[in-house]
């Protein structure tokens, strides 16, 4: 300990000695007063507050680990189905596209199509490039897509990895 922090401290103990009972309890009770708010302050509080965000961060972490296990078994299934020709791939796509009527246009060109949209609403977009994926095993490489009132407006690009 330095020269000054024990002479610091032997005038606190010569100020403690000089003062009445009373006021000797009165300190000693102060202290540990700053002694538990402090305690309570830098470790019991925090830990509460961890213990009561535990339940909701569980719950959280284990809906996204299910939501993560869900996508690794879709992602399996769709690596081990077979490839199909590009003609199967691109009949498959024009039947999905003709569900969108006049707000689509898909053009084709050998393993890689074009859909151009016009207002398509989200829901149908997403039941198109699910069925683009599922039935023509069409993957996205690219989307330029825009989203207004009318729906999404844009191009997605595909590669449908078919066979000759």
């Amino acid at each position: 300990m330095s020269a000054e922090a024990s002479s610091m401290l032997r005038a606190l103990r010569d100020y403690a000695g000089a003062l009445a009972p009373r006021e000797r309890r009165l300190v000693r009770a102060a202290v540990a007063a700053v002694v538990l708010l402090a305690l309570w302050l830098m470790a019991v509080q925090p830990a509460l507050r961890s213990l009561r965000a535990a339940p909701a961060a569980i719950a959280t972490l284990d809906a996204q680990t299910l939501t993560m296990q869900k996508l690794s078994s879709e992602a399996r299934e769709l690596r081990a189905t077979p490839a199909i020709s590009t003609a199967q791939a691109s009949v498959a796509l024009k039947a999905a596209s003709d569900r969108l009527g006049d707000k689509a246009r898909l053009q084709v060109q050998g393993e890689r199509a074009v859909l151009t949209l016009n207002g398509v609403g989200a829901n149908a977009l997403r039941e198109w490039l699910q069925e683009a994926r599922s039935s023509a095993r069409a993957k996205p490489l690219e989307a330029s897509l825009t989203r207004g009132p009318a729906g999404f407006s844009g191009s997605i690009v595909l590669a449908t990895g078919g066979t000759p």
